[in-house]
């Protein structure tokens, strides 16, 4: 018996741990069957019906799951702010037919419409669970955070969002290979530490913003750039500064440019 205790125990460290999901809804039939489906996929679901029990749950689980209108006038998001409060770290999806953009601030999390598929679902909890690696937390949400703005905004702008000292918290690839780094190099550094002579002295700018909250908006053949790049093509810059809340709740800037026009080079005279 001792020897049949010490195989089951041993079994049980071997195991691999399961992603443990709270998922709010407070619609009996739907809560039962995506539970059953979570489950059936490898999850450990931790269903909820009412933002008190979701509340209850927070300390335990790795991804939430919430359904954005719940009875009585009740919200998925009452569970996201408190749970950004406690644990910042853990990713969140909001499942909903209605909402047409996400929340900013901390409260920021992904959105699913209700019309997307199970699919849709279990493609996003596998994204955060191929992060794992066997810690007790799925993965640190801020790229995912910031990548849904950086997707908002479109493809072919630069984007970089930066606290209000410069340091940069997010690059997407369009800004990285504008600046030559890949884009994990960008995340801690100070923009105007590291490239003092490439970039324009932005510091002015992303302070004000930074401060006052206002929009910056400057049209301009400068570009982001002190000089332009040798092999950089004169044009027409869309230059963006707004601000945002960063996933830290302090106050940061999300610094936007794109080419509106190029002019072109004949004989290497512009």
């Amino acid at each position: 018996m001792a020897n049949d205790t010490m195989d089951e125990l041993q079994q049980d460290v071997s195991a691999p741990t399961l992603v443990r999901v709270l998922l709010l809804d407070d619609e009996p039939a739907n809560l039962l069957l995506r539970t059953a489906i979570l489950r059936k996929n490898g999850y450990h679901c931790l269903p909820a019906s009412t933002v008190e029990e979701a509340n209850e749950l927070l300390d335990q689980i790795d991804v939430a799951v919430l359904d954005y209108h719940l009875g009585h006038g009740k919200f998925g998001t009452e569970v996201a702010i408190e749970l950004r409060r406690r644990r910042p770290e853990v990713p969140i999806v909001i499942l909903s037919a209605t909402l047409e953009h996400r929340f900013g601030g901390p409260e920021d999390m992904h959105l699913l419409k209700g019309y997307s598929s199970v699919d849709d679902l279990l493609h996003a909890l596998a994204s955060f669970s191929a992060k794992r690696r066997g810690k007790p937390v799925v993965v640190d949400a801020r790229d995912f955070f910031y990548e849904r703005i950086s997707m908002a905004l479109g493809n072919d702008i630069l984007v970089q969002i930066l606290d209000n000292d410069g340091t940069w918290q997010y690059v997407n690839e369009a800004a990285a290979d504008y600046l030559a780094h890949p884009r994990e190099w960008f995340p801690g550094r100070n923009m105007f530490v590291e490239m003092p002579n490439l970039l324009r002295d932005w510091r002015r700018v992303i302070a004000t913003v930074s401060t006052t909250r206002e929009t910056y908006i400057d049209r301009t053949r400068r570009g982001l750039l002190s000089v332009p790049k040798p092999d950089e093509r004169p044009g027409t810059w869309s230059i963006l500064a707004f601000p945002m809340t960063l996933h830290s709740g302090e106050t940061g800037v999300v610094l936007t440019a794109r080419v509106l026009e190029r002019g072109s080079i004949t004989n290497g005279v512009a």
